[in-house]
């Protein structure tokens, strides 16, 4: 064993060397990098080191330099496949870089001592999930994960193949100073401030998980503790090591009793009883050798009879090092240590590195010593071949990845079938990808309604991935053998596919290339769950689909005479105090009041902005009290009286004008609708509208100088220009609406008017408590609100109401407010519509979105900010149900049924647009990750999700939008596979067979049309469509996962899944 010390390595400054905190060596053993204070990233030849002595020798020994840090670096790792570079810094980034094969297009930096770089290592990622210092960094053996640690207390996981966050892990009490990874690739452990190690079990993602994918990874098995319930919080870093054999870890900072010590932990049981006791100081950084090595020459074998059971025939070396500056490496054959060298820097020891060989010991301290250790032959020991290091590892079930156990040949063959539909969903997807969507045929599901034609997108909004290249590969050789049976017919999608990948294009030059074809994993590594994107949409152009359904929206048009920000309201509280009248004594007004209500009668008081005061007499303009005209007062309507809801009333316009569209005979509802869906955004079509009602109120009194005397309002229909019918009403008209069904006006006193398309008048005038702010119309239905809150429903053709008058004060937050003294300003309405069935819709200026239901008599909240926030589902450009496009379109027929009315992504796009504009998003997503970080939220955002696609489910069913039910379906099915919630899917694939909690003694027939809107129904649909296929969907959305075939292989024998031939036919769209 001797050193290696050169002079020239070093972070060198102008005054003194950078304390070099950290030092790793690659795989290959050929590079050598080092982080100082300095903020520099030095990558150094290893030749060049064991060289150091030999004047001849003349190749460059800096490799690199890279100072993309702002700060002191803290920790410097290799990834194990080689590819990459982390560096962490307290400036809170961990920095990835890669090495590019071209030269370096740069020499060294004008006026420095660098000497110019050899290696071209660039700047990869900039990865920010820190809120503090990062204290170490470490790769997963299989490079497919990146940790790192700081002193926030966070335990950040990042995807070693994209570099997204994965997790964040918030369990430490106190600063994370040190992190090591099991080599079988099952476990790694974080050392604390906390006095604590903590064990992580994971599973290595795939090249494309996200987030969503590792909601249930990264489990906390152990917290070891005892060995450090008194150790020293001066160490700079806690750096641990596991085993090369996964048996041990060795903790540093650790005691026993007074004595600092190194602490042995066991794997499986997490005890540490064993402790490596030498040190005069805390130890801060431990490194077991990479190599096992045997206490005899590898001839000398002794007989497997002859050994202990489970005892290891091999020995590991270990070093440790810290703030009393001095080495110490330990066999585990040995109970002393194998050498101690004191002294060998003037500060604290830093980091040690292990070369892949276990031949050589980097070492590195804070006074900017770095130093080489090298040892002889046979040493530390006799070295183990590679292959008995993987069998050890393989007792832990290194290099075997989980996989569930499959309980039968109908489990197996239930994972086929629902693969083999995903596969050929896939297929037709790519067609659409590459630009073939006119060519693909209209498919039909089982119930006869004409599926989507546009499947180019999954179901939540993203761009799906193709085949996996070996999935290609099978499918070409299954076309071969089809091919050779002329009896058989040839898949198009198939056929559609090999055309795609052999297509050539020439360019300019003349010369013809293969187009390149997508293709990327579509195996269950691949993350098939959503992304969250909270953003408005801007692309328009052709092939890209924008956030707006492409289908016709089941509600009225936007009413445009709202004020900017929406119709504001106000809130009265029931406690309102007397105003206080200067000069009065206090309690005077009580007094009074007290006195006039002793013999039963009740005091009569003015509500005014400052309070409660006793009303005063008031005298006509002859100076006479004015005398009622009638002895009997009027009853009022209470909602008057009583109302502590005020909204704002339009002011009297001289001229109230809307236009409906165009003037042919044929006017549909998509003619009628497919203009502006939000009336923010004012996009009509090319043709002027040709059929427009326009109300002309008096501008002034009338001659005969009484306002009771006043001109009357002149209401007019235009077609093409020419009137087709008019008429005069007594009072100013405030709003006006209609469609092809009716035409309705409401006045200045109260009342609403409703004519045919003709002009015949329908209804006498319906006289409202106070004056109506918000009417709308869609197809029979006509919704008026008034200024107390009250919404009025009627169906115009048959004279009814489907529900009494309903008030918006529970959703203007009359709850929060109606105890409170003074006038509140609520939500502004900044919508109110209606839909085909007569059903309230409502969004507001904080972002909820409510529809009233009838059957229920309340209101439902369908949308608000907190599924923005806390949902991994919300997504803007969500275009999944604006995709399901209706054959209609196609053709001149309109069928409701098979209609995608988009009314939840209607709502979630008005929230996510009050949540964007009113700067709402930075506080509430502070908020969520607080919470994120406390003990007992590691779930939140996976249960947000699934209860957001539960919220969704529930709202399409009292709707009735068919289309938006299925797309639903299918996510929260794949979310409850994804999350493995065995409750949740047992219970919905029992009510979707029919009879959950049903007694077949009880003969309940439902009375009411809408008897398919809810789970429990006694009918054979389920909101429209038939029980049993969306039951064979969903199972075989759940077919493979392993985990949860106990439960769905027994429905798909009742449904003959695994037998039915044609069920591979169906193409599954999760």
């Amino acid at each position: 064993m001797h050193y290696i010390r050169p002079v020239w390595l070093t972070h060198s400054g102008e005054k003194k060397d950078f304390e070099v905190y950290s030092c790793h060596v690659s795989p290959d053993g050929t590079r050598l990098v080092t982080a100082a204070g300095d903020g520099h990233v030095r990558i150094w030849s290893t030749d060049a080191i064991y060289n150091a002595g030999d004047p001849n020798y003349s190749k460059p020994r800096q490799l690199a330099s890279m100072s993309y840090h702002s700060g002191t670096i803290h920790a410097v790792r290799f990834s194990p496949n080689g590819k990459f570079l982390a560096s962490g810094a307290d400036d809170k980034i961990v920095c990835v870089y890669t090495l590019d094969p071209n030269p370096p297009s740069h020499s060294a930096t004008f006026g420095s001592n660098e000497p110019p770089p050899v290696e071209n290592w660039r700047i990869f990622r900039r990865l920010i999930g820190h809120e503090n210092d990062v204290q170490d960094l470490g790769w997963s053996y299989d490079s497919s994960i990146l940790v790192s640690v700081g002193l926030d207390s966070k335990v950040v996981i990042w995807s070693g193949h994209t570099f997204e966050k994965l997790k964040t892990l918030v369990h430490h009490q106190s600063h994370v100073k040190g992190l090591t990874f099991d080599p079988a690739n099952k476990y790694f452990a974080t050392a604390s401030d906390d006095r604590s190690i903590k064990i992580w079990r994971f599973t290595s993602p795939g090249p494309n998980s996200s987030a969503h994918d590792q909601a249930n990874n990264f489990v906390l098995e152990k917290t070891v503790s005892t060995p450090f319930t008194a150790s020293p919080l001066t160490t700079y870093f806690r750096r641990c090591s596991w085993s090369p054999d996964g048996r041990h870890i060795a903790a540093a900072n650790a005691v026993n009793g007074p004595v600092s010590s190194v602490a042995i932990i066991n794997r499986g049981a997490w005890d540490g009883d064993i402790h490596l006791i030498g040190h005069e100081g805390p130890v801060e950084v431990c490194a077991f050798s990479p190599r096992l090595y045997a206490k005899t020459p590898p001839t000398g074998k002794v007989p497997s009879e002859a050994k202990a059971p489970h005892a290891p025939d091999h020995v590991t070396v270990i070093a440790c090092a810290g703030q009393d500056k001095a080495l110490s490496i330990w066999i585990t054959s040995n109970p002393r240590p194998l050498v101690i060298t004191q002294d060998l820097a003037m500060k604290s020891i830093s980091d040690l590195a292990w070369t892949a060989d276990g031949k050589t010991l980097f070492i590195t301290s804070l006074d900017g010593t770095i130093l080489a250790m090298i040892f002889e032959v046979s040493e530390l020991g006799y070295e183990i071949s590679l292959e008995e290091n993987e069998k050890e590892l393989a007792r832990f079930g290194g290099g075997r990845k989980g996989a569930g156990i499959v309980e039968g040949t109908s489990s197996l063959l239930l994972e086929e079938r629902s693969r083999e539909g995903e596969l050929r969903g896939a297929e037709g997807r790519m067609g659409a990808l590459m630009g073939d969507i006119t060519s693909q045929p209209a498919i039909t599901n089982t119930n006869g309604v004409l599926a989507a034609s546009n499947p180019s997108q999954l179901t939540n909004g993203s761009m799906p991935g193709s085949l996996h290249g070996q999935d290609i590969e099978r499918t070409a050789e299954a076309n071969e053998v089809n091919a050779s049976r002329p009896s058989q017919e040839v898949d198009p999608d198939v056929a559609k596919l090999e055309k795609l990948k052999s297509r050539v294009t020439i360019t300019k030059d003349g010369k013809k290339r293969i187009a390149p074809l997508l293709v990327s994993s579509s195996g269950s590594q691949e993350s098939t769950l959503p992304r969250t994107q909270l953003m408005t949409s801007t692309a328009s152009g052709q092939g890209v689909n924008n956030d707006q359904p492409q289908t016709i929206l089941d509600l009225s048009k936007p009413f445009d005479g709202l004020p900017k920000g929406g119709l504001s309201a106000l809130l009265l509280g029931n406690k309102r105090r007397f105003a206080t009248v200067e000069g009065a004594e206090e309690g005077h007004i009580d007094k009074k009041l007290a006195l006039a209500s002793k013999d039963g009668s009740v005091p009569i008081l003015s509500n005014t902005p400052d309070g409660l005061v006793p009303a005063a007499p008031t005298t006509s303009a002859a100076g006479q009290p004015v005398k009622p005209e009638f002895i009997r007062p009027a009853v009022a309507n209470p909602s008057l009286i009583l109302s502590q809801l005020r909204l704002a009333v339009p002011k009297v316009r001289s001229h109230v004008v809307q236009n409906h569209g165009r003037s042919t005979s044929k006017t549909t509802s998509e003619d009628q609708l497919n203009g502006n869906i939000d009336s923010e955004s004012s996009q009509t079509k090319a043709s002027q509208p040709d059929i427009i009602i326009e109300a002309r109120n008096p501008s002034q009194w009338s001659s005969m100088g009484r306002p009771q005397d006043s001109e009357p309002s002149h209401l007019t229909v235009w077609k093409q220009g020419q009137p087709v019918w008019q008429d005069y009403l007594p009072r100013s008209v405030l709003l006006v609406t209609g469609n092809r069904h009716f035409w309705a006006a409401a006045c200045e006193d109260a009342s609403v008017y409703a004519w045919t398309p003709a002009g015949r008048r329908l209804v006498n005038p319906m006289v409202m408590e106070s004056q109506p702010v918000m009417l709308e119309c869609q197809d029979q239905w006509l919704l008026c609100i008034t200024a107390v809150g009250m919404c009025y429903v009627w169906d115009i053709k048959t004279f009814h109401s489907p529900h009494p008058p309903v008030s918006l004060a529970p959703i203007l937050e009359i709850a929060v407010h109606n105890l409170q003294e003074h006038v509140t300003l609520a939500p502004a309405v900044t919508s109110a519509r209606i839909n085909s069935e007569g059903r309230i819709i409502v969004t507001l200026s904080n972002g909820d979105g409510y529809a009233y239901s009838p059957s229920m008599y309340v209101w439902q909240r369908l949308s608000e900010l907190w599924w923005a926030v806390g949902s991994q589902y919300w997504n803007t450009t969500d275009s999944s149900v604006g995709n399901l496009r209706s054959s209609v379109q196609s053709g001149d027929k309109l069928s409701r049924s098979t209609t995608s009315t988009g009314i939840m992504s209607f709502l979630e796009r008005r929230t996510s647009c009050e949540f964007l504009v009113r700067g709402r998003a930075s506080f509430l997503q502070r908020l969520v990750k607080q919470l994120l970080e406390r003990e007992g939220f590691e779930g939140f955002e996976s249960s947000v999700s699934i209860a957001h696609l539960e919220n969704r489910l529930a709202a399409t069913i009292m709707l009735g939008a068919k289309d938006d039910f299925q797309v639903y379906l299918f996510m929260y099915a794949k979310r409850l596979g994804a999350e493995g919630q065995k409750a949740k899917v047992e219970e919905l694939l029992r009510i979707l067979l029919g009879g959950y909690g049903q007694n077949d003694d009880e003969d309940t027939a439902p009375t009411r049309t809408t008897e398919d809107r809810s789970w429990e129904n006694r009918t054979d649909l389920v909101c429209g469509w038939p029980r049993k296929e969306l039951l064979r969907s969903v199972i075989l959305i759940l077919g493979k996962n392993r985990e949860l075939q106990r439960i769905t292989v027994p429905y798909a024998n009742i449904l003959e899944i695994i037998d039915d031939p044609q069920t591979t036919d169906e193409k599954i769209v999760p």
